[in-house]
């Protein structure tokens, strides 16, 4: 390997939507009015269950720390796609393409292991309800947690090292909405099947690990919803549910096809468009999922706009 080259690339350029060049600016406004919404929505169910005592349990506490997670990790996308979007040049450093990759897996590291806790949480408060409240103590909610987040923090650092490793020395066209580990990979001026064997082992570790335990969680609950003799007992119990399994199946519906498979070549569009849902969509759909089907959090919202005066 000539390492002279190393240092010959400097920049990439995000090639995002081009066969969409003539309704950039209308793809920037629907962006933008789906991040702010995004923003908006996140930032409101963390505040709204951070103030309300009557919220201050362990799923509202795991679902606050999920809507504060999303407010990082749209950012690590999202701004830079907007300005691109307004940009002819449409451009990145290589260090900045390398920390918007870290930033971007280690927030969704986070976000596989947090969704993981709230399925060992609706677990533990429908298989054992009466041993749930010594089990899940607020004190055990912060560690898993802060678990969840170093866990996450930690996550891509070897692939990165990697990655920042190579030599591009020639194309720096990245083919994809945003910087990210396949279609950088392909622009390395030399052989990356170890940093895609990394990449594919470290993502099926993440991924189908904590996709099998969730798997595994809800095979317990549906075992013990199905013995609730009530009807009306078994809709309660399933609706404590509905919220949290409607995220994981967006999430890890895109997630599972776009990074745990084995091979260097990809559909550029399909790529795009899955990136899309897990990038854009699920954050954005998150705060509705929770607050649109979740009573609690509803009446939450009405107290504090009552207490806030804008509710008479």
């Amino acid at each position: 390997m000539d390492t002279g080259n190393w240092s010959q690339v400097t920049e990439f350029i995000i090639l995002g939507f081009p066969h969409l060049q003539s309704v950039q600016t209308y793809l920037f406004l629907l962006l933008l009015l789906i991040y702010l919404t995004t923003i908006w929505g996140n930032l409101l169910i963390f505040l709204v269950v951070r103030l309300d005592s009557r919220l201050h349990t362990p799923m509202y506490h795991f679902v606050s720390v999920l809507s504060f997670l999303e407010l990082g990790y749209t950012a690590a996308t999202i701004p830079k796609m907007l300005a691109n979007l307004l940009s002819e040049k449409k451009t990145i450093s290589f260090s900045g393409c390398l920390l918007q990759i870290y930033f971007f897996h280690s927030l969704g590291a986070t976000e596989c292991y947090l969704l993981t806790a709230m399925a060992y949480d609706r677990y533990l408060a429908i298989c054992r309800p009466l041993h749930y409240p010594t089990l899940m103590t607020p004190a055990l909610c912060a560690r898993i947690a802060v678990g969840c987040w170093l866990g996450g923090l930690a996550g891509p650092v070897a692939e990165i090292s990697l990655v920042s490793r190579l030599p591009f020395c020639g194309p720096n066209r990245v083919q994809h909405i945003f910087c990210d580990f396949p279609p950088v990979l392909s622009l390395a001026c030399t052989d990356t099947s170890i940093n895609v064997l990394v990449d594919f082992v470290v993502n099926s570790c993440k991924i189908l690990a904590t996709f099998l335990l969730i798997l595994s969680s809800y095979v317990h609950i549906l075992r013990t919803v199905l013995r609730i003799p009530s009807a009306m007992g078994k809709r309660k119990a399933f609706s404590t549910c509905a919220s949290h399994l409607t995220v994981v199946l967006i999430f890890y519906g895109s997630i599972l096809f776009m990074y745990v498979r084995l091979k260097k070549s990809y559909s550029l569009d399909y790529d795009r468009a899955l990136a899309v849902v897990y990038s854009v969509l699920t954050p954005f759909l998150n705060p509705f999922i929770y607050s649109l089907r979740n009573k609690d959090i509803k009446e939450a919202m009405r107290r504090q706009l009552k207490r806030t005066g804008v509710l008479g």
